[in-house]
């Protein structure tokens, strides 16, 4: 009888343990889903290669290792987060934005702050006029990150006034 009552015990633990660690893997997961959704978001915002994962299961990982993802994910959302704040331009693109419309300037043909027209928004954030509509419907950022993204091909040059306005050109 007190074998048999020791098997029980300790298949009950066995599923404890089980359900303990299906429960940890779950909301690890949950973290690990969040950081890589709000990392994926700044790179997209600024124009740049989507940081990628390892393509392992979390089930087949130790819960050490899957915390370890976890920090990973949470530095690298922090980083994206940090270089998107800061675009190489920002303080151009602010003077630009000075001369040109309301960051919600509706008034077509020209939208936002920096007063995109369709072609450029399509050209430029095809995404983000999916997502969102026109310009004034982005914020701010979005809308300095897609004329970061004109500015690599293009330079300075879709604000040729307000740019020399601001000493640009």
């Amino acid at each position: 009888m007190a074998s048999g009552s020791g098997q029980v015990t300790a298949a009950g633990t066995a599923g404890k343990q089980s359900k303990q660690r299906a429960a940890a893997l779950a909301w690890l997961g949950g973290e690990i889903a969040g950081y890589q959704k709000a990392t994926w978001r700044w790179q997209r915002t600024m124009g740049v290669p989507l940081a990628q994962t390892e393509g392992r299961l979390l089930a087949g990982m130790s819960i050490q290792d899957v915390e370890r993802a976890v920090r990973l994910w949470q530095r690298r959302a922090v980083v994206a987060r940090r270089l998107a704040e800061r675009p190489p331009h920002l303080a151009q693109f602010l003077c630009i934005h000075r001369y040109e419309g309301s960051w919600r300037d509706g008034g077509g043909p020209y939208y936002g702050g920096l007063q995109m027209d369709l072609g450029f928004q399509r050209t430029y954030a095809p995404s983000l006029l999916r997502a969102k509509g026109t310009a004034d419907h982005w914020t701010p950022l979005e809308q300095i990150w897609t004329a970061e993204k004109a500015a690599r091909s293009r330079g300075i040059w879709p604000w040729p006034n307000t740019a020399r306005f601001c000493g640009l050109i």
